[in-house]
């Protein structure tokens, strides 16, 4: 039996992004405690060239939105790009939550062979929707989930493997 490409869709980023968002209260409870600057938090690398964590927050979100609202061919919700706070990047998560969660089986079900075509500055790249969702959306999304969660982890939040994966969602 073929898996459905909602189930390796929107449940998969729902639970992803709702642990996201419990280990943002705690990074945010470790900065309180500490008396850290919270804008270091915001700002901070792995290395020089990568991503600041608010970027690796927001990709997180635009990877998920992006996968979604192409599958089911509707509009994606539009963010600012603005978040200057870990408050305002939970307000994006769970703008994000809200919208993947409106969108129904029948709107991704039956998409794996839809040709789906991305512009890129480097060009214009042509995907079905299983390698887009499988090959693309899905491994950049578990990529910055993970280096936030690693930035947070090395920078002294109290964060394990469970807070990383969550509880699976009962969609």
């Amino acid at each position: 039996m073929a898996i459905s490409m909602y189930k390796a869709s929107v449940p998969i980023f729902v639970q992803f992004l709702t642990a996201l968002s419990n280990v943002l209260d705690k990074a945010d409870s470790h900065i309180e405690t500490k008396k850290l600057d919270p804008v270091y938090f915001l700002n901070m690398r792995m290395y020089p060239d990568m991503f600041p964590f608010v970027r690796q927050v927001r990709a997180v979100t635009d990877h998920a939105v992006s996968a979604c609202s192409r599958l089911a061919g509707i509009e994606p919700v539009k963010f600012d790009g603005n978040e200057n706070s870990i408050a305002d990047l939970k307000v994006r998560i769970g703008k994000t939550i809200d919208f993947i969660k409106a969108i129904k089986p029948e709107q991704i079900d039956g998409t794996e062979d839809k040709e789906i075509v991305i512009a890129f500055p480097s060009g214009e790249r042509k995907f079905t929707g299983q390698s887009l969702l499988l090959n693309f959306s899905l491994p950049n999304f578990y990529f910055h989930t993970t280096t936030a969660y690693d930035l947070l982890r090395k920078n002294g939040v109290d964060i394990g493997k469970r807070d990383f994966m969550g509880v699976p969602s009962q969609l």
